[in-house]
């Protein structure tokens, strides 16, 4: 059974519970990153598989903690009800422990500079959860337009939940702007479950205390002075896409 036949539940357990083969080495990744089938009771999902062992040594993200961050922004994104990230697990492979996330089958051309003018309002749940996850890479390319669905979604999470601010984005057209009231509220659902809640045991498990502790506070500023303005260069990735 195809992916797209599936229901929610049925994907979940065919990316966490299904075998994984090898279809093929993704091109042009810094990392080591795979594009796979999962298969389970002959449902079939693809998906991108990012091993812990493939990840390249960083100075600033201590090592071997990118596949746990890639799990944890989906986290962030399911606890906030926004989609932003697809379905992410973290599960062992054919080359051990890594990040397994739904293949999202898309217009390799397009990107977020062709597809804001008709996504503006997504965007903004993007630069929202930016902020929240403290994504050190928004490329325009890590921006995918869902074919199936027809969803914009966000790719490439492993530079995220830094303590120490570190956003960078191509997403600024919203910067100065506050918050709204919706958004708001799904905001402060999920700073109260840090520490007790569903949502917290779930990023205890991935990341450490200093890290969830600074999620909270970006979190209040988030809603207390709304978008944040660039600050120098070093707000842009590079390349932009």
């Amino acid at each position: 059974m195809p992916a797209l036949e599936l229901t929610p539940d049925e994907l979940a357990r065919v990316l966490t519970e299904g075998s994984l083969e090898v279809v093929g080495r993704m091109r042009y990744s810094s990392n080591g990153t795979f594009l796979v089938d999962a298969s389970l009771d002959g449902m079939v999902v693809p998906g991108v598989y990012k091993p812990q062992r493939g990840e390249r040594p960083l100075w600033d993200f201590p090592h071997g903690t990118l596949c746990r961050r890639e799990v944890a922004a989906y986290a962030l994104s399911d606890a906030l009800g926004w989609d932003v990230v697809p379905l992410t697990v973290l599960r062992d492979g054919p080359f051990g422990n890594g990040a397994v996330q739904r293949f999202v089958d898309h217009d390799p051309e397009e990107h977020y500079f062709t597809l804001m003018p008709e996504h503006e309002e997504r965007f903004r749940h993007f630069a929202w959860f930016d902020v929240l996850a403290n994504n050190a890479d928004r490329k325009g390319g890590h921006c995918l337009l869902d074919r199936v669905s027809g969803a914009v979604l966000g790719i490439d999470h492993g530079l995220t939940f830094h303590p120490q601010w570190k956003l960078r984005t191509v997403i600024w057209e919203f910067a100065g702007e506050s918050v709204p009231d919706d958004a708001v509220a799904d905001v402060q659902r999920v700073v109260a479950q840090l520490d007790d809640g569903f949502f917290g045991r779930r990023l205890r498990d991935l990341l450490g205390a200093e890290e969830i502790a600074a999620l909270r506070l970006r979190a209040e500023v988030l809603l207390e002075q709304g978008l944040p303005l660039p600050d120098g260069h070093y707000s842009m990735p590079w390349p932009l896409v």
